[in-house]
């Protein structure tokens, strides 16, 4: 029987997984070339079209297993919430998947949650507890094993000033609102983030106190994480995390966690991969 592990966002991709391992060429949809954007799509056509790739990679043979990451807060496979996927609010994906498949393992979760597995699948360390930010267009926060909660690690507080309000879900304060790209395009209308980085590196002031805000919020975030769960090893991975200087992110942590037996957590920036998240979908369905 197949295992099958679908990543959903702004398109989706889906891949056969052994062994922790992809095993068929991932499917994508929409193609690539192809305009027609799923960020739009009614909710029952977009679960449709997941259905609809989810069936053509398995090639007729019996699925056992189906692991599906999205962006949102995901409860029993019900999209409670979806900022940056608005019309999947109210979806029960579970459901709808249950339908299509019956008596097949159907497991939905949160995006980031999907690249904790595939991580831990990918480098053996099952048996670890694994902690991933996912830098992009939003901020997901993601740990292997799942624990029951919602989770929405990006949208934690880190500042209190009322004139941080560029978090997409419309929150003051959060993470997302400082890291993410949507947020530091609204916030910066002149430059591009890579523009902002780029001079910051080259001493302009106003862009290099932002970098040092965006590493500090970044590391206030994780500073709670370790206050709640323990210390360990954050993996920072999504398109955005080539802007993190891991020293400077390494010594604001330090300033911020001083109780000696949570001490000693580090970070480590890994490559952005599509299919880590498809085999971590796979492989939580999969149990």
């Amino acid at each position: 029987m197949r295992t099958i592990g679908v990543i959903a966002g702004g398109h989706v991709a889906v891949g056969v997984v052994d062994d922790n391992r992809l095993v068929s060429p991932v499917r994508r949809y929409p193609s690539y070339g192809d305009s027609e954007p799923l960020a739009e799509m009614p909710a029952e056509s977009y679960g449709a079209h997941i259905c609809r790739e989810v069936e053509a990679a398995a090639q007729g043979e019996e699925i056992g297993a189906i692991g599906v990451g999205i962006p949102g807060i995901i409860k029993d496979g019900l999209i409670e919430e979806s900022p940056n996927l608005q019309q999947l609010k109210g979806l029960n994906l579970g459901a709808l998947l249950s339908a299509s498949f019956p008596s097949t393992s159907i497991v939905v979760l949160n995006d980031a949650d999907a690249v904790a597995a595939g991580i831990a699948a990918t480098r053996g360390e099952l048996g670890k507890v694994i902690r991933v930010w996912t830098l992009g267009t939003g901020l997901g926060f993601g740990r292997y094993p799942r624990l029951p909660g919602v989770w929405e690690g990006g949208h934690c507080i880190v500042t209190l000033d009322p004139k941080e309000k560029f978090c997409g879900c419309g929150g003051v304060g959060h993470l997302e609102g400082i890291l993410g790209h949507r947020a530091m395009r609204l916030r910066f209308m002149d430059l591009e983030p890579e523009e902002v980085f780029q001079y910051a590196m080259e001493g302009d002031e106003r862009c290099r106190n932002f970098a040092n805000l965006w590493h500090r919020a970044l590391a206030g975030a994780t500073a709670s994480s370790i206050h709640l769960d323990g210390p360990g090893k954050f993996y920072l991975t999504g398109p955005n995390s080539k802007f993190v200087e891991t020293g400077l992110l390494h010594l604001f942590l330090h300033d911020m966690v001083k109780m000696s037996p949570l001490q000693g957590s580090y970070f480590e920036v890994i490559p952005t991969s599509e299919e880590i998240a498809i085999i971590g979908a796979a492989v939580d369905a999969r149990g």
